[in-house]
């Protein structure tokens, strides 16, 4: 069965709620997943994922420094993550607030690691973005976001 890692950090809830929705999506689709907060997950649980989504709030423009933390601790596993499947998704209080330079930023860290990254047509086409808590149009994009993982990361079997 599949292995899906969702690792998030969440101040208000609104990041915390995205991560529960991207999990459903990757449950109907029948692949495993575990969701962690960030400060309870140890770089080394990515080498046993085939896939890692990764969820953020903006703060100034980019990822929560937890977040940022734990990605620069990924280095130790340079090029162990290579061809494991990767996707991001974010939040902020506002529709300017940076949610899709947050998204970037974790694809950017996920694309070094030599990871598997794939766009959107429909909707947010870096991942799926919540500007406060999530509505409905994002928790859409949340279980699409989970089942796109899942389904990719089933192929690689």
């Amino acid at each position: 069965m599949a292995e899906i890692l969702i690792i998030y950090f969440s101040k208000t809830g609104n990041t915390e709620k995205m991560a529960h929705l991207v999990a459903e999506g990757v449950k109907a689709e029948g692949a495993a997943v575990e969701v962690k907060k960030v400060e309870e997950t140890s770089v080394d649980e990515l080498l046993d994922a085939k896939g890692i989504i990764i969820g953020s709030p903006t703060y100034f423009g980019t990822m929560a420094a937890e977040i940022k933390s734990f990605l620069d601790a990924s280095v130790k596993h340079f090029s162990k993550l290579k061809g494991k499947i990767g996707a991001g998704f974010s939040s902020s209080a506002l529709i300017g607030g940076g949610n899709e330079t947050t998204v970037l930023a974790i694809l950017k860290a996920f694309l070094i690691h030599g990871m598997i990254v794939q766009g959107e047509t429909d909707g947010g086409h870096y991942g799926p973005v919540a500007i406060g808590a999530p509505d409905k149009r994002c928790g859409e994009e949340c279980k699409k976001l989970g089942q796109k993982v899942a389904k990719l990361v089933k192929g690689l079997d």
